[in-house]
């Protein structure tokens, strides 16, 4: 059963991903990401990050109309890449020294980011086309995701051990 729930669960996220890239790339405007106290982790460095990040990819998303071979698309991912390197090197930092019980879930989490978002750069690089739909959509959900589920299952954690 249990094995039936996640394939079915896979194929379910895998086909709303398509559908959501297909919708823009037939040239629907991609929502950009906005920032409200749901988003907030409680944890004011890490909040600042989260928003710094949101910012980065609204910024990729205004470049919807911005052809892939564009210069500044890769250079704002690649500095929104890095960033979020950054970004997730504090988290596990935090994560490590309050010792943290899902901290294999969320490295794993974000090295399967930086592994996504390391081929998008290289794909702009190489002109690919579809790959603007592509990062927007991905980046947009993944960051919404990975902040209101993984995240703030660390909210009272972090919060319970007085890091705020």
């Amino acid at each position: 059963m249990t094995s039936q729930f996640l394939i079915l669960s896979s194929l379910f996220s895998a086909l709303f991903v398509m559908t959501v890239v297909n919708y823009y790339k037939n040239g629907n405007d991609m929502e950009k990401i906005m920032w409200d106290e749901t988003f907030s982790v409680g944890v004011r460095d890490l909040d600042a990050q989260h928003k710094q990040i949101v910012i980065m990819v609204n910024t990729l998303i205004e470049m919807g109309d911005t052809k892939v071979d564009s210069e500044i698309i890769s250079d704002t991912l690649t500095k929104m890449t890095q960033y979020a390197i950054e970004h997730f090197q504090k988290e596990e930092q935090y994560l490590l020294d309050y010792g943290y019980p899902e901290y294999p879930s969320q490295r794993k989490h974000h090295q399967e980011f930086k592994k996504k978002t390391a081929g998008f750069c290289m794909e702009t690089m190489l002109h690919k086309v579809t790959v603007s739909a592509e990062i927007f959509t991905y980046l947009r959900l993944w960051w919404i995701n990975h902040i209101l589920k993984e995240d703030m299952k660390y909210k009272k954690f972090f919060n319970d051990k007085g890091l705020r």
